[in-house]
């Protein structure tokens, strides 16, 4: 049964770009959200959040995985973390879809997931600048703020509240209709229809 969400988290991990999809994630309460670590020490996020990571990459439970999220940090863009780059490879043969957003996205890169689908970034030659075996440049989509493709979410630094959306989308929680009023609401501030009484009532 693939009900564990798993997050990656080290020292100096962007701690806001992946908050909205994990409340969305363990709001129904069928998924099992586990901080993973290089290691189980604590580490620090870039926000200053002291974090206790549950298990370990090699600790990956392959057959319960349901989702990798990788989030941005200064590491990646200094080339580090090749225990995740080959940890994303194991989930995503195992079938698992895997997820990254700002600079984690270098990290599929170096996976080699990016070479054959539609994927998106930080900007234009961020990856290619980054990553010299890169072979996915005709794939890259510049227009948008995350996408998802094949089992690979990938998201710009400016598009959480994408990200979130591909996330939730992937994992297949509510409705359509509900997925678009959702972003709807944290993208435009637009309440959704059952909001919106409420919301008279209390004026």
């Amino acid at each position: 049964m693939r009900d564990a969400v798993y997050f990656l988290v080290f020292d100096g991990f962007a701690d806001w770009q992946a908050a909205l999809a994990l409340c969305e994630i363990r709001r129904p309460g069928d998924w099992q959200v586990q901080a993973v670590g290089f290691s189980t020490a604590p580490v620090v996020s870039m926000g200053g959040l002291r974090v206790q990571p549950e298990l370990s990459l090699d600790q990956l439970d392959l057959k319960r995985a349901a989702l990798l999220i990788v989030p941005g940090g200064h590491l990646w863009q200094r080339g580090e973390g090749a225990a995740a780059v080959a940890a994303i490879r194991r989930l995503y043969t195992a079938g698992a879809p895997v997820a990254a957003i700002d600079s984690g996205v270098l990290a599929l890169a170096r996976s080699g997931l990016l070479d054959h689908c539609r994927h998106t970034g930080n900007w234009a030659g961020h990856i290619d600048s980054h990553v010299p075996a890169y072979a996915g440049a005709e794939q890259y989509d510049a227009g948008v703020l995350a996408v998802s493709d094949g089992g690979v979410i990938s998201a710009s630094h400016l598009g959480s509240v994408e990200f979130a959306r591909e996330v939730i989308r992937t994992l297949d929680l509510y409705s359509p209709s509900d997925r678009e009023h959702w972003y709807r609401l944290f993208k435009h501030a637009e309440l959704p229809p059952w909001c919106v009484g409420e919301a008279v009532a209390t004026a």
